[in-house]
């Protein structure tokens, strides 16, 4: 099943600011959201998870 998640769960989840995320969109290091309303966006929880385990593979890089 796949489950969307608002920006506060997104920002808890990966421990950045609503800045940082809308920077790294941009920049095209964090998936983007999708509009679930006139107003209201959420982020696929796939995509959240795979940015996650991306940047903790990254560091594993980092350090071996």
């Amino acid at each position: 099943m796949t489950r969307l998640l608002r920006r506060k769960t997104v920002e808890a989840r990966t421990g950045l600011a609503r800045s940082t995320l809308y920077q790294m969109m941009q920049t095209g290091h964090f998936p983007k959201p999708v509009r679930i309303g006139g107003r209201a966006v959420a982020w696929l929880e796939s995509d959240i998870d795979e940015s996650i385990e991306a940047r903790l593979a990254e560091r594993e890089e980092a350090s071996s």
